[in-house]
């Protein structure tokens, strides 16, 4: 029983370890939310760390029904998961320890094409896994629009 449920718990771990060691090297850091000048439709501070967790649980859950799928794509669309979770890592770096408002948007676009590419290869595979990643490319749209209007905002 345990054997079945264990890509899921691996991959789910691996997901949130992800955007928890990020906020970790972050935390120091994120108090910039609340001292710049921030764009309208811009939630509280409170709001990111409960959406992501539920984000990267549901992308944990994605990779692994691809992990457990069958097919001769996998390797490719694991690969392309793995660039995104290493963009995603690297996203709130720039933006909140360098406080690089225009790189990060830039990397944010270039996250967005991965994660693009990633729920494409995904769905093709197993069509609940790219279902899945739909709500993180929302929220990164959404974080793109936060992430370009503060750079506008706080020159």
């Amino acid at each position: 029983m345990l054997k079945k449920y264990m890509p899921y718990l691996i991959s789910v771990l691996i997901s949130l370890g992800t955007g928890g060691f990020s906020a970790f090297l972050t935390k120091d850091n994120m108090d910039i939310y609340s001292g710049i000048d921030r764009p309208p439709l811009s939630p509280p501070s409170w709001i990111f760390p409960v959406v992501w967790t539920v984000l990267f649980v549901l992308m944990g859950i994605a990779a692994a029904l691809v992990w457990c799928s069958n097919g001769k794509e996998i390797d490719s669309a694991l690969l392309f998961y793995g660039f995104q979770l290493v963009f995603n890592f690297c996203w709130s770096i720039i933006f909140f320890n360098f406080r690089a408002f225009l790189p990060a948007f830039v990397w944010l676009l270039i996250l967005l094409v991965l994660i693009g590419i990633t729920a494409a290869k995904f769905y093709k595979i197993n069509k609940v896994a790219g279902l899945l990643l739909v709500p993180y490319f929302l929220w990164v749209s959404f974080a793109g629009y936060l992430n370009f209007m503060i750079w506008r905002l706080n020159p």
